[in-house]
């Protein structure tokens, strides 16, 4: 792939959007801050950072960023450099919930009273480091009307301008697949998509594929506009599975951007090179698909289509000991993630459901 240079990329509020989700803010094993001006200062043609993972715990008024309080020191050179980020014109949002459940549980209750205990201090955070938005990560099972009232407070609270993204997996937005969020996203895009920015899907994990994009197609011919569904990666195969080398993952990305109409140690260096192919002001051509080689560009249809089976991180036999029960693969790989890979209980939620 050509070089990059910063003056190769499209400006800011233009083009795709590049977006990365920064989670861990330390080192391992010592509080050196894993810093995020390299984002700046290198051409990655990042667009928006994600700032992971906000938790409500059990408390009332306990929230933190990861395991500590935002206050701690610990995370002073983090919003310094988010402030750096900012100012650059990149749009900075906190990620809400994610794999640690309870979260939204605690927001999902009937009791306005107790929503409020619950909410207001995130709300209060939010004020307070300034954030251009929220990204909702609903991995456990709530109600429609729950995320409805807590879309609509959100919006009352911080306006038109605020940004609020959801990342679902990618089976979320298919027809009458398992997923892990309880509603239904396309009840949910009928009546608050207009206060949805767009969707960061996750392509990994077992719930879909980003190493084809068949996953992709699949979702826009559910009915999706692809300027709504952010194909959601991993940037090292350290953490998770569905990681797709850059050998593969290159052409998926040149296919689906001519199609529109619009490392974990150094991850500057893999948006860099994801920016060379989606940012860049004038577009590689897309790969020329050899005879012979699957069609991965056709239009998918949502029902009966024979999607590749999505990496995952389970042993096959504890898959197929599930579907030896009568239950499809993509069901089998879904009750083992709600149940840390333990098969009796994958089994139970099974049949229970």
């Amino acid at each position: 792939m050509p070089p990059l240079n910063p003056t190769d990329l499209l400006p800011l509020p233009q083009g795709p959007r590049l977006i990365l989700y920064h989670q861990t803010h330390h080192h391992p094993n010592h509080d050196q801050p894993v810093s995020l001006l390299p984002f700046i200062t290198n051409p990655t043609g990042v667009t928006h950072l994600i700032l992971a993972a906000v938790h409500l715990n059990s408390t009332p008024g306990d929230l933190t960023l990861n395991d500590n309080p935002p206050s701690h020191p610990k995370f002073a050179t983090l919003w310094s450099e988010v402030a750096w980020l900012r100012a650059t014109g990149i749009k900075c949002l906190a990620m809400l919930g994610g794999a640690a459940k309870g979260t939204f549980t605690r927001l999902a209750t009937e009791d306005e009273g107790a929503f409020r205990t619950y909410y207001e201090p995130l709300r209060d955070f939010l004020r307070t480091y300034d954030f251009d938005g929220m990204d909702l990560d609903v991995e456990e099972e709530v109600s429609l009307s729950s995320m409805i009232r807590l879309i609509d407070t959100l919006r009352a609270d911080f306006g038109p301008e605020f940004l609020i993204t959801m990342a679902p997996v990618a089976t979320a937005l298919l027809v009458g697949q398992p997923h892990l969020s309880g509603f239904n996203y396309f009840e949910l895009e009928r009546q608050r998509g207009r206060e949805i920015a767009w969707y960061n899907v996750q392509f990994y994990n077992g719930w879909g594929s980003a190493g084809t994009t068949m996953w992709y197609d699949a979702i826009v011919a559910a009915g999706w506009a692809s300027r709504r569904v952010v194909l959601g990666l991993l940037t090292s195969p350290k953490l998770g599975s569905g990681f797709v080398r850059w050998e593969g993952l290159g052409g998926v990305l040149r296919t689906l951007r001519s199609s529109e109409p619009a490392g974990e140690e150094r991850p500057w260096e893999w948006a860099e090179r994801v920016a060379g192919v989606v940012r860049r002001a004038v577009p590689l051509e897309a790969p020329v698909q050899q005879q012979g080689e699957p069609a991965q560009q056709g239009p998918m249809r949502p029902f009966g289509a024979s999607l590749p089976t999505p990496a995952h991180p389970y042993p096959a036999e504890s898959v197929k000991s599930l579907q030896d029960l009568g239950f499809n693969q993509q069901q089998a790989v879904a009750a083992l993630n709600a149940t840390d890979g333990n098969i009796e209980q994958a089994a139970g939620l099974l049949f229970a459901d």
